[in-house]
């Protein structure tokens, strides 16, 4: 009975996997993702590889095919704008209700995820720094104690952690984050407000600005490959 406990299921790793590197950066924009071959780099069947990539359409980070294959999606302007609306709204309520009702232990749990974030980003290290940058937006939404505000949260979990990760400027964020968790800390609602509407808006920002660099790049590849052909 206890070793059933620990088991996870292969198509739960087989997606925890594949959303970590599209989140990461590894599998980028239009990347294809074709059964067979994810089985045979992944070494298991393509039944759970299947299941993954349902999960990962239901998340909205990868784009159907027909038959046995799909891409990762690529978020269009609008897409990030739309996405970036409602992550407004639900972190500017978020993080208000934080700065009333965390807990010792939710502050605790707060603080030792910027700290990693902080050590990841001077050490140029962006995978680490960038998870931890959307660790501590997470833990943030649960600080607030508002279940509905969870359930929302845990449905566009993944989506937001892809926006989170758009950004260039490691140190930058993680200094916005170590202003906002003090602000949390002395249950200054007021400094808190003013501090997610700036980082908000550098966060959107950020975004726009590295998709674009990307877009410019994924063309500039097409237009090579077309002259070499």
């Amino acid at each position: 009975m206890a070793a059933s406990e620990g088991f996870t299921p292969e198509s739960e790793r087989v997606t925890r996997r594949l959303r970590d590197e599209i989140i990461d950066g590894v599998r980028g924009p239009g990347s294809r993702l074709v059964e067979r071959e994810l089985a045979e780099s992944l070494g298991v069947s393509r039944l759970p590889v299947r299941e993954a990539l349902r999960t990962l359409v239901s998340e909205g980070l990868v784009t159907p095919r027909p038959r046995t294959w799909a891409v990762v999606r690529e978020f269009t302007t609008s897409d990030i704008a739309d996405l970036d609306e409602v992550r407004s709204g639900l972190e500017t309520l978020g993080f208000r209700l934080a700065a009333q009702r965390h807990t010792r232990e939710g502050l605790d749990r707060l603080r030792a995820t910027v700290d990693t974030e902080l050590d990841a980003a001077r050490a140029g290290d962006a995978v680490r720094a960038r998870r931890a940058a959307a660790d501590f937006h997470q833990t943030v939404i649960s600080l607030a104690a508002n279940e509905l505000l969870s359930e929302l949260e845990r449905v566009l979990r993944s989506r937001l952690r892809w926006l989170l990760g758009q950004h260039d400027d490691l140190l930058a964020v993680a200094l916005e984050h170590d202003a906002l968790c003090r602000a949390i800390a002395a249950r200054d609602v007021e400094r808190v407000q003013e501090l997610v509407l700036h980082h908000l808006s550098t966060s959107r920002s950020a975004a726009l600005g590295h998709h674009a660099q990307e877009r410019a790049t994924r063309e500039e590849r097409e237009r090579s490959r077309s002259d070499r052909s």
